[in-house]
């Protein structure tokens, strides 16, 4: 019997509410620091030069660009990041980091750890293990075009 999109273990629900409450949890952790769940992760690929451009990093965390281009807004209004246009190409703007977004930046990484640990309290490290397999591979079965629906 096919379960109802609106059942409580509704897988993709379950993994929308899963994200929902890791955002939350992240959110309360970095507020003190005047960062967000959203904002964390860019400065940290601009940290370790994993992206230059807003292009880049909307490719990587999979957002448009007019939502990329509305988080470096806040995030320069913060003064966590710069924006200056490249001498070789003026249509490409280069992001960098700033001091204050070091800073910023500095405890993410310890609190982001210890959101993990208190979400995955009472896990074995067996169950952690096969909750990334799981979570992997429906990932990939998204991503592959041979598996997805018509």
């Amino acid at each position: 019997m096919e379960r109802s999109l609106l059942d409580d273990d509704n897988i993709a629900r379950l993994l929308r509410r899963s994200a929902a409450c890791i955002a939350a949890q992240v959110d309360l952790r970095l507020q003190p620091h005047g960062l967000t769940h959203a904002q964390w992760l860019p400065l940290l690929l601009l940290r370790h030069e994993h992206a230059r451009t807003s292009a880049e990093l909307a490719s990587i965390l999979q957002v448009d660009q007019g939502a990329m281009t509305r988080m470096l807004d806040r995030l320069e209004t913060k003064g966590f990041c710069r924006r200056t246009r490249s001498l070789d190409d003026r249509r490409v703007i280069n992001l960098k980091l700033t001091a204050e977004g070091l800073r910023a930046l500095e405890h993410a990484p310890e609190l982001i750890s210890s959101v993990n640990a208190t979400l995955l309290h009472g896990f074995s490290g067996h169950e952690i293990d096969l909750l990334r397999t799981l979570l992997r591979r429906i990932v990939h079965n998204a991503a592959t075009p041979s598996i997805r629906l018509p």
